[in-house]
């Protein structure tokens, strides 16, 4: 009988990962790749029976092939500390890995909740993100800092899972802003990367376009304050991407400050 790993990636989520190993405890082995957490987060998975795995934290794509490296059985499932898998998806999963196939690897649905309620709009429904369950070998991330990339390895065309897992992007509005500022500073490294050219003009467009696809043309309204919210973070993280390559190819610097004596 074919077995199936379950790895979660984590950083300082000990408020997170109780639940997302235990939403997966029905995998034959489950690896927590942790980044060096500086709180529980490494101590409570190994209490849950997780396998814990430390990798230093170089971008999100060199993280998942290190993550998927860790993994020792044939089909793996990918799991991040804010998702849960539900009792619908772990049957359907499971039924695949049975069966072997047929594809190598699938996409998984994913169910958003935010503010107190499901969000149906804003493009997080069914948030085809990255397949989540695939075969080993069968995928590859580039080494990219943030959103990063993937290749399927696999003359065979993917598969979509028809049961969702659920996920909780965010726990408070405290962590869209810790969000927005973290992902700016990866992205706008990733644009400095592929030769990219910042400035203020264009932080601002960049912003405005990223609301507007989220709010008016993902119909975020519909969402009510909540997709208010999502749209406005999404502003916030896109602002700041294109401002912070902007500082990082200007420069700037502050006034010569020489030592003042009394005269």
């Amino acid at each position: 009988m074919n077995k199936i790993s379950a790895y979660i990636i984590a950083y300082n989520e000990e408020e997170k990962i109780v639940a997302a190993v235990n939403s997966v405890l029905w995998a034959d082995e489950v690896v927590v790749v942790d980044s060096h957490s500086r709180d529980r987060t490494a101590a409570l998975a190994e209490e849950l029976g997780a396998r814990v795995v430390q990798v230093e934290f170089r971008g999100f794509g060199e993280l998942r092939n290190q993550a998927m490296a860790a993994c020792r059985h044939p089909w793996i499932f990918s799991l991040d500390a804010d998702e849960r898998c539900t009792p619908a998806a772990r049957d359907e999963i499971l039924a695949i890995v049975a069966a072997d196939g047929p594809a190598d690897a699938y996409y998984v649905p994913r169910r958003n909740f935010f503010m107190g309620r499901w969000i149906r709009h804003c493009g997080f429904y069914p948030d085809y993100r990255q397949p989540q369950l695939f075969r080993r070998g069968a995928l590859r991330f580039k080494p990219d800092a943030v959103h990063e990339a993937y290749e399927i390895v696999s003359a065979r065309p993917p598969g979509y899972l028809r049961n969702p897992i659920w996920q909780k992007p965010y726990r408070n509005f405290s962590e869209i802003q810790h969000k927005a500022a973290r992902y700016s500073t990866l992205g706008a490294e990733k644009l400095a990367d592929e030769g990219r050219l910042g400035g203020m003009g264009k932080a601002l467009g960049r912003a405005c376009w990223a609301f507007a696809q989220i709010y008016f043309l993902k119909l975020g309204f519909l969402d009510g304050w909540a997709g208010f919210v999502i749209a406005l973070g999404n502003f916030e993280g896109t602002f700041y991407k294109y401002a912070k390559l902007h500082e990082m190819q200007t420069g700037w610097h502050e006034p010569a400050s020489p030592p003042l004596r009394r005269n």
